[in-house]
């Protein structure tokens, strides 16, 4: 059997193992489930755990590769939705969420080795690393909140909410194609569903962060791009080929940026 861990920063309840938190951590939670359902794989069943309860786990299973094999004979996939992970935890991906976890760290080797301008940013580029090289999605940008109010929202009570496409023209949309490509190769980033955080300093692109993991822009994909974020990240933790990235039918109310 493949047990999936999904890991959150979150309590979870003991008994049913429904995730306690913010709605946006369940709704990330249950696209991976509908995902997992979606493209089954054996007899894959999901598991949500809570970062902080990791480290008491660890001692019950052996670690190794790119699955984990308990003693039991289950294997462990892990699928960390939190980059907040106990920094004694050890697990295959774990370079990867190290480097994105050193927010300040990463921006200035991005300053220094790829020579960008690093700063806030308001605009997440998704980036499906697989196998056979990346796939790049249309942009993820805010809906109806404003940039003061992202700015805040390191406040757990701020709930952001999040549109795709943004429409990017020809140039913008090569220069963060390129800085994704680039900092994948710097990081020596392994297969996974990516989203690039960015903002324009007129016509230059800025560089914030880098998340490992379909984060909460991601949610704005569902039922717009096919397959969806979460859909994508089951694909890439499980071997499973893409070839291609589509976006249905688009909402009138999208927002849009063609400068």
């Amino acid at each position: 059997m493949l047990e999936v861990w999904l890991v959150v920063e979150a309590e979870v309840n003991a008994i049913d193992k429904a995730v306690v938190s913010s709605p946006t951590t369940s709704a990330m939670v249950g696209a991976l489930k509908e995902a997992m359902a979606t493209y089954p794989v054996r007899s894959a069943v999901a598991r949500v755990v809570s970062s902080g309860d990791l480290d008491n786990l660890y001692s019950s299973y052996l670690y190794g590769g790119n699955l984990v094999e308990s003693q039991d004979e289950t294997e462990i996939l892990l699928c960390p939705l939190t980059l907040n992970l106990p920094t004694t935890f050890s697990f295959p991906h774990q370079e990867i969420y190290q480097a994105c976890r050193d927010v300040v760290g990463l921006r200035q080797q991005v300053l220094r080795q790829l020579g960008y301008a690093i700063g806030d940013g308001y605009f997440w580029l998704p980036v499906v690393l697989t196998g056979k090289g990346p796939l790049y999605g249309e942009a993820i940008g805010l809906r109806e909140q404003t940039t003061d109010e992202f700015r805040r929202s390191s406040s757990s009570t701020l709930c952001l909410s999040y549109s795709q496409p943004i429409h990017l023209c020809d140039a913008k949309r090569q220069r963060i194609y390129k800085l994704a490509h680039r900092l994948l190769q710097l990081l020596a980033a392994p297969p996974a569903t990516y989203l690039v955080q960015f903002s324009f300093q007129g016509e230059d692109i800025c560089f914030d962060r880098l998340w490992p993991f379909p984060a909460a822009p991601a949610i704005a994909s569902l039922g717009v791009q096919s397959p969806d974020l979460f859909a994508c990240h089951w694909h890439c933790l499980t071997d499973r080929p893409l070839f291609d990235l589509a976006i249905v039918p688009l909402n009138p109310g999208n927002l849009t940026n063609d400068n």
